[in-house]
């Protein structure tokens, strides 16, 4: 039996010894490799924090003591820790393991993270609740290096340094290198700062010199020079935390007892470690971007670029944007951080100067963005559905209010397969329609993508185009850069009895549920200003209406044409079919949606039931 298979719990871990630890971690980093080559995942972040888990789990009791892992795509070292290392093989698949945190998974999972930089606000509000019941439980946030350029990240910062709370914070940083020399010198010198003789020599010298107020001011500021000139921690140390770092987050023989240290100690602490994405896996560790999230792969291959038999919406995008800002000196592209996962990479390349990566901030992407528009710019936000949703208030007060020409490509608009709730687009029709000024576009194949976004680009106020994550039905796509009349959708069959009006993505499979029942179908291509010449005209003409949207029905664009004929005084049987009230799952795409009643049999289904014979 291999140590790894050993394992059943993090118990298990304190009974070995530090070389046995050692062995572990190199056991369970080519676990990782092999099962994420097999079920796909994220696999550079989870090989860089392999010892920095198996170090937090021999030296804190977990599940007692929490782990806050800020997002989750770093946590596979974890689960295979924690009992679930034989239903890795499910990993991200439909039923399975999630690929983030799942608090309804485990007992070791304290928090669900699927978006950055909610680390530290979450486990501040752990760490004070267990103040507040009188319970000497830890509590440890892990963010990192990217995630802290997100204001929410400061901003829990802030709060935490001001409160008497007993959190450490880590921040892994993978994004630097530290010399041998250096870092063997900085492991030292945290080992001996963390260390209770130290601490307790500070705080009995502060209590003292606060006695004499000039000496202390003396003392202090001898102290942060000092501290300084070896470590980058005066930020975190102005914050309120005790700085200690940057130290090897590879290093078991630094961070297990530096990690000891700290549990002894009171208030906020803040560890700095440095660790590499794709650690012991030498492809990942060359290319960390490519093999951040993988599909099935050979190990000895590594991964195979296959030429794809259609462009995916996100390429789609991507052409547009190149073309669309040739055609256009003014146009602009922002990304939250997103540059290679909503296309922009050939646009980077092409117009540096015109692109802009402000890191994970939406709520300043969106804010940015209102400011180039101020000025006479047209930018493009690039941004995932669900991350969108983070910057509602900026779209809301900074973009529409003014009534500004910002455009945002709405990417992985509706469910998004193995990822799951965390990441599907299922409410941006929802809380997008209700704003005022605001153009919604929804295109149901490759070509239609490409007009609406050109369609948007010309709008002059806020406008948005959804879009679903992966292919289309395989439309051919024009390479001109025409316009749509706006507010007009398009007949696509003419029928008897029932009228589809379907939105986007699902517009496909109800053309299919139409032919079958030989209904009428129109994709309505625009959310919002609605075409209700159009929804009037088929009202009249039918006995019964149908919406389908890939989002959720609350709110959404079937509402939409609901209160249409509301306005207008026409009473006719409706149906509307979307996403149900319910966060779906991870899993096969297909899957899912016909779990939903979304695919062309579901939708059939759904209208033979609502028909009367």
């Amino acid at each position: 039996m291999s140590l790894l298979e050993s394992i059943q719990s993090p118990a298990d871990l304190k009974h070995l010894d530090r070389g046995e630890l050692k062995a572990l971690s190199t056991e369970l980093r080519a676990f990782i490799i092999d099962s994420v080559s097999r079920t796909g995942g994220h696999l550079a972040s989870n090989l860089g924090v392999v010892e920095l888990t198996v170090a937090l789990h021999s030296v804190f009791d977990t599940p007692e003591d929490r782990i806050v892992w800020d997002v989750g795509h770093q946590t596979y070292a974890h689960k295979i820790l924690t009992g679930r290392r034989e239903r890795m093989h499910t990993l991200r698949q439909t039923d399975g393991l999630s690929g983030f945190t799942k608090r309804e998974e485990s007992e070791y999972d304290a928090f669900v993270a699927g978006h950055s930089s909610t680390s530290i606000s979450a486990a501040l509000g752990m760490a004070v609740a267990a103040k507040l019941k009188g319970e000497e439980r830890r509590v440890v946030a892990v963010i990192g290096d990217g995630a802290m350029t997100a204001g929410m990240a400061f901003e829990a910062l802030n709060n935490a340094g001001a409160m008497d709370a007993n959190l450490l914070v880590i921040l892994n940083d993978n994004d630097m290198s530290i010399s041998a020399n250096v870092g063997a010198l900085n492991s030292y010198l945290t080992k001996l700062l963390s260390g209770r003789f130290y601490n307790n020599l500070r705080s009995r010298g502060e209590r003292l010199l606060s006695t004499l107020p000039p000496i202390h001011e003396l003392a202090k500021r001898a102290e942060e020079h000092i501290k300084g000139m070896v470590t980058p921690g005066t930020l975190f140390e102005e914050f309120g935390f005790n700085y200690l770092g940057p130290i090897d987050g590879h290093d078991l023989d630094a961070l297990i007892p530096t990690l000891i240290n700290i549990r002894q100690l009171k208030g906020p602490q803040f560890l700095h470690i440095v660790t590499r994405k794709g650690k012991g896996y030498e492809l990942a560790e060359a290319d960390p971007c490519l093999y951040h999230g993988v599909g099935k792969f050979k190990i000895e291959v590594g991964l195979e670029t296959k030429a794809a038999s259609k462009p995916t919406y996100t390429q789609i995008f991507g052409n547009w944007l190149n073309d669309m800002a040739a055609a256009d000196e003014r146009l602009v592209g922002i990304t939250p951080a997103m540059c290679e996962g909503s296309g922009l990479n050939a646009f980077a390349e092409r117009f540096p100067q015109r692109y802009f990566d402000v890191g994970i901030a939406e709520q300043h992407a969106l804010t940015f963005a209102a400011g180039l528009a101020c000025e006479g710019r047209k930018p493009v936000v690039a941004i995932y559905s669900t991350f969108l949703q983070r910057a509602y208030d900026q779209l809301i007060h900074d973009v529409a209010l003014q009534n500004l020409p910002v455009m945002m490509a709405i990417d992985r608009a509706g469910l998004v397969g193995a990822d799951g709730p965390t990441h599907a687009g299922a409410f941006d029709i929802s809380f997008l329609r209700c704003i005022p000024n605001m153009l919604i576009a929804t295109p149901s194949d490759e070509n239609e993508c490409r007009q609406l976004l050109t369609t948007a680009f010309h709008f002059d106020g806020p406008s948005a185009v959804r879009y679903p994550r992966g292919t289309g039905p395989g439309a051919e796509i024009d390479a001109a850069l025409t316009t749509l009349p706006i507010g007009k959708g398009r007949l696509l069959r003419q029928g008897k009895r029932v009228a589809i009006l379907a939105f986007g993505s699902v517009v496909a499979a109800a053309l299919k549920a139409a032919e079958s029942l030989d209904a009428t179908l129109a994709d309505m291509r625009f959310v919002k200003p609605i075409d209700r010449d159009l929804i009037q005209q088929l009202a009249n003409s039918h006995d019964h209406v149908v919406t389908v949207e890939e989002n959720v029905v609350m709110g959404g664009a079937g509402s939409a044409v609901a209160e249409v004929l509301d306005e207008l005084g026409i009473n006719k049987p409706m149906l509307h079919l979307g996403l149900p009230d319910r966060f779906v799952e991870h899993g096969d795409p297909a899957v899912l949606l016909a779990r939903c009643g979304l695919d062309a049999d579901g939708i059939l289904a759904s209208l033979k039931k609502f028909l009367p014979e």
